[in-house]
């Protein structure tokens, strides 16, 4: 869902994305608290000198993951009478769980697309909370869940792509800029856009000077190729369905793209190793349990030449397939 303003301009028409503000964001602030864990800074004692570190722990949310807070205010936000008809989403997992549990808090009945390639930890947690979960193939997603909407009703709760999803997902880079207001870089990772684009709304409002760094996969960097192009990005499904890092296949909207085109001053990738690598220094040297999603961002303060400074980054998952999580630590210690 696109926030725009259509301008006509002599035989043309002009259609101007609508960006969100720091207002918006402390709104959400307001509107979540209660429903959310106001997750701390994390020190890290093994970072460089030069470059001390911070990790914002997103993964003690109660579903695992920072997806709670885009859910929690947009849900927050349907009229009493549209939300008793229930809630439909589409996710590759962390924002199903987000999703049915906030929709859980309020009473209400939800009922979540995700896809074949969904870890099953990921399904699982979802049904849990008493959601309907209906599986399809990766590219059916979206029109499976607008389906849904068209046929049973109920509000549709992208992932990404609204406003209020956006602007919840920006209570994370107030936190940053009130905890350390001098900081310098803020790490992102990035898929569909909301989270970074919330950040990075959010700390170029409150702490202008501070660099803010998006992170991708290698074998799912659409964003980095279109930021760099100056356009946005049209990888296929496949494509971005490659990477190990499973919350991060999606592709940013027009709406989340402007945001990113506008605030985030650059995006990098890492590789499929240094992603599981790093999966396991969070283990074992700052003892934080991360996806792979959630681990990117510190991945490309491990292994990328970046900024000097101040440096926070964003866990933003710890929902990891128990297996997946042996097999990592087993080579760490090797």
């Amino acid at each position: 869902m696109v926030s725009t303003n259509t301008v006509h301009c002599g035989q043309c028409i002009l259609v101007v994305v609508q960006l969100i503000t720091i207002d918006d964001i402390e709104a959400a602030a307001a509107r979540i608290a209660g429903r959310v864990v106001r997750t701390p800074l994390a020190p890290c004692l093994w970072a460089d000198e030069d470059r001390p570190l911070w990790l914002k722990p997103e993964q003690l949310q109660p579903i695992g993951a920072f997806k709670i807070r885009g859910a929690a205010n947009a849900i927050a936000r349907i009229p009493e009478d549209a939300r008793q008809k229930g809630v439909v989403a589409y996710s590759s997992g962390n924002h199903a769980q987000a999703v049915a549990y906030i929709a859980k808090l309020h009473g209400i009945p939800a009922t979540i697309v995700v896809t074949t390639n969904t870890p099953q930890v990921k399904i699982d947690a979802t049904a849990r909370h008493g959601a309907k979960v209906v599986i399809v193939p990766p590219a059916d997603r979206e029109s499976a869940a607008e389906e849904i909407v068209r046929n049973n009703g109920g509000t549709l709760v992208p992932p990404f792509d609204h406003p209020d999803v956006i602007a919840g997902q920006g209570t994370i880079g107030l936190e940053i800029a009130t905890d350390l207001p001098d900081v310098e870089v803020v790490l992102v990772p990035i898929s569909g856009g909301g989270l970074i684009s919330g950040i990075a709304t959010a700390i170029k409002a409150m702490a202008p000077h501070a660099k803010v760094i998006g992170v991708e996969p290698e074998l799912a960097a659409d964003t980095a190729e279109g930021f760099r192009l100056g356009r946005k990005p049209d990888w296929s499904t496949d494509d971005r369905a490659r990477t190990i890092a499973d919350g991060l296949r999606s592709t940013p909207s027009e709406l989340t793209f402007a945001h990113i085109t506008k605030f985030v001053d650059d995006v990098i990738t890492v590789t499929e190793d240094e992603i599981r690598s790093a999966i396991g220094v969070l283990a074992t040297r700052s003892q934080q349990v991360a996806e792979p999603s959630g681990a990117v961002a510190p991945a490309a303060y491990l292994y990328r030449d970046l900024p000097k400074g101040r440096t926070v980054a964003l866990i933003s998952g710890g929902n990891i397939d128990p297996t997946l999580f042996a097999e990592v630590l087993t080579r760490q210690e090797a």
